[in-house]
């Protein structure tokens, strides 16, 4: 066990059980025992404050299994609410908008035979981002176990891990797994203190409103439930069955990347935080209310102590107990400065290839804010170039077009990794985070769909399997993209089915949405087949999926793609066209043509150069010979070798 990193909680000795919880505004601290999860009281034993503003109490005979909570007196607290253990590290909860806890004691010992991080350089890193539940729960994935920890790790199945491992990525990036407030308000129900009349589901799904910072999610365990009212956690197993995934993970030589939220907390729960101290642990107004530069909920106040003691507790214990590889923090910019210099300094001091990625967002953009302390931040400039921001109205390269005031020196700053000596935003090209398709907005296939006119951004679909199958002008487009995403230095990041252009329409069910059959650009309210990966689709389009692949390996055979420098770039002369050309290392040629109509035609240099990539697929035999002459179709790219 890792107690030793933790300042509070519940620690078991030979003994007893010791507890111990900051709450400096409280005149009376009361430790409340349960003996069921559905209990409203316990038995209520009186806590000693010492110094500091932290209070004790060890229970002889207690151990393994104790249900437990806090009552608090005082002006800061609602003495009429028991909360769970902010500290807690495994969470009992209730399926209700107010996601009702309570603590469970439990032991965290676990066989990680021999297990270690992985050590990669950043610059090496393809990241394949996913839901861990999306990853198997549809009936298409095969898996026993559908949409749990244990049944990513399944094997001999189509989904999960082996789909990870066939794909040849070298991590995941896992959205957020830290206990979460999985039910929002009732919709439209004017008797709750809010009235909710934008989420019609009253669901988050993609679990970005942590309510525990130490406890993994307990829906996706084995014994994980939905139905309303009822209790997640009981058994402890999610502990056990998430280091599995880690352990399985790493077997397979794959960094694990947790997406974690401290920039916020959820709106409607009983989180224990506000209860204990608000003034403390959040950022208020000058009439004490709660302040959301988030847009998500209630923005904690990093930089007070006892916060910012959360954060580096919480990161070094998931580091530590459950063998993370890294993190990627939403919103980073929430976090201030000094928190985010000490999140570096200390997992750096655990492991010194701990990856630090920040989504660069929240009171600003600001990458290079994050690049100036060594974090990587994700670049939303090659994204929106690539493909643009708006499927409506707002292409980009691979439709021909500049977005923006994107130019050929844009493109050759980011096939470069946006270094800030050429105008770019990051001091060394680990720090670039190249995507295309994140979990927020369209899908890269999506947004292809509708950028090309052959799908309506509000047209109701009718015929899904069409949908999903790509057209011969899509599959170039996707192509495209691809293949400048994955010859691109940085950080590769890549989205779940985005190897297969996966769709995501609004699937029928019994909620009143008035947009069912339409593409969904923001799905963090549905766990149904909206979210869920139909793995019949990755058949469907199994050209792109092993095109994907095939870059993939490219990337990982040639580390001129990962380990060049600015001085290693010749750029080739495309004139005024919409492309990209250059010789890399004097020994790589890439030549990507955006244009719709007309050919890229360049001259080679002296020699025979072998065909790695061409016509949308990939051949690292190169069996294939060019010289003299290069032409590029329309809307694709080449890569070659000197022979």
């Amino acid at each position: 066990m890792n107690d030793q990193i933790l300042s509070y909680g519940a620690f078991v000795k030979s003994d007893g059980v010791e507890f111990r919880l900051y709450a400096p505004k409280s005149d009376k601290v009361f430790l409340v025992i349960f003996d069921n999860p559905e209990d409203n009281s316990g038995k209520e034993f009186p806590m000693s404050q010492e110094e500091f503003g932290v209070w004790t109490l060890k229970i002889k005979n207690a151990g393994y299994g104790t249900l437990y909570g806090y009552r608090l007196e005082g002006p800061s607290n609602d003495s009429s609410v028991i909360i769970a253990d902010p500290y807690s590290k495994a969470a009992v909860t209730q399926n209700s908008h107010r996601h009702v806890a309570k603590s469970l004691v439990v032991n965290t010992d676990y066989d990680w035979e021999n297990d270690d991080w992985i050590k990669i350089d950043p610059r090496d890193l393809i990241i394949y981002e996913m839901h861990l539940r999306d990853m198997t729960v549809h009936r298409t994935s095969g898996s026993d176990f559908p949409g749990t920890y244990k049944g990513f790790i399944d094997k001999n199945r189509r989904s999960g891990i082996n789909h990870i491992k066939d794909m040849g990525v070298n991590a995941v990036q896992i959205l957020p797994l830290q206990d979460f407030a999985n039910v929002e308000i009732p919709y439209k129900d004017s008797t709750i203190f809010m009235y909710n009349d934008w989420n019609p589901y009253a669901r988050n799904h993609w679990g970005y409103m942590t309510t525990f910072f130490l406890a993994p999610e307990s829906y996706y365990a084995t014994d994980g439930t939905m139905e309303p009212n009822a209790w997640n956690g009981a058994s402890g197993k999610a502990i056990k069955e998430m280091k599995d995934i880690v352990k399985d993970l790493h077997k397979e030589g794959i960094a694990v990347i947790m997406d974690v939220v401290y920039n916020h907390i959820s709106n409607y729960d009983y989180h224990p935080l506000k209860y204990i101290d608000k003034e403390t642990y959040f950022r208020l107004d000058d009439k004490g209310e709660y302040i959301m530069q988030s847009g998500c909920g209630n923005d904690c106040k990093t930089e007070n102590p006892a916060m910012r003691k959360l954060i580096l507790e919480s990161v070094k214990y998931w580091m530590t107990e459950y063998h993370v590889d890294g993190f990627r923090f939403d919103l980073g910019y929430l976090i201030d400065k000094e928190t985010r210099n000490q999140i570096l300094a200390e997992l750096r001091a655990i492991n010194p290839n701990a990856i630090i990625l920040a989504e660069p967002w929240g009171g600003g953009y600001d990458p290079d804010g994050f690049s100036n302390i060594g974090w990587a931040s994700f670049n939303d400039k090659i994204r929106n170039s690539v493909k643009g921001q708006n499927p409506v109205n707002g292409l980009g390269f691979i439709f021909g077009r500049w977005f923006g005031d994107n130019d050929q020196k844009s493109l050759q700053r980011y096939a470069m990794g946006s270094l800030r000596e050429y105008y770019g935003q990051y001091l060394d090209i680990s720090h670039s985070v190249n995507y295309l398709e994140s979990h927020d907005d369209h899908t890269f296939g999506d947004f292809v769909r509708i950028g090309s006119g052959e799908v309506t951004e509000h047209q109701v679909i009718t015929n899904r399997i069409n949908n999903a199958k790509l057209t011969v002008r899509q599959l170039a487009l996707n192509k495209l993209g691809a293949i400048f995403l994955f010859t691109s230095q940085g950080i590769t990041f890549m989205h779940q089915g985005q190897e297969w252009a996966r769709s995501k329409i609004i699937a029928e069910t019994d909620v009143p949405d008035d947009k069912i059959g339409q593409i969904d650009h923001n799905s963090y309210n549905k766990d149904n087949e909206t979210n869920w990966l139909n793995w019949d689709e990755k058949d469907m389009n199994s050209d792109l999926v092993n095109y994907y692949k095939g870059l993939i390996q490219l990337r990982k055979k040639y580390p001129e793609f990962r380990h060049s420098k600015p001085d290693d770039f010749k750029f080739i002369d495309v004139g005024k066209q919409v492309a990209l050309a250059y010789k890399l290392q004097d020994k790589l040629i890439v030549a990507i043509n955006g244009d719709p109509i007309n050919e890229l035609k360049i001259d080679l240099p002296d020699g025979d150069w072998k065909v790695l990539v061409n016509r949308g697929r990939v051949d690292l035999t190169g069996n294939e010979t060019l010289s003299n002459k290069l032409t590029v179709k329309p809307t694709s790219g080449i890569v070659l070798i000197m022979k």
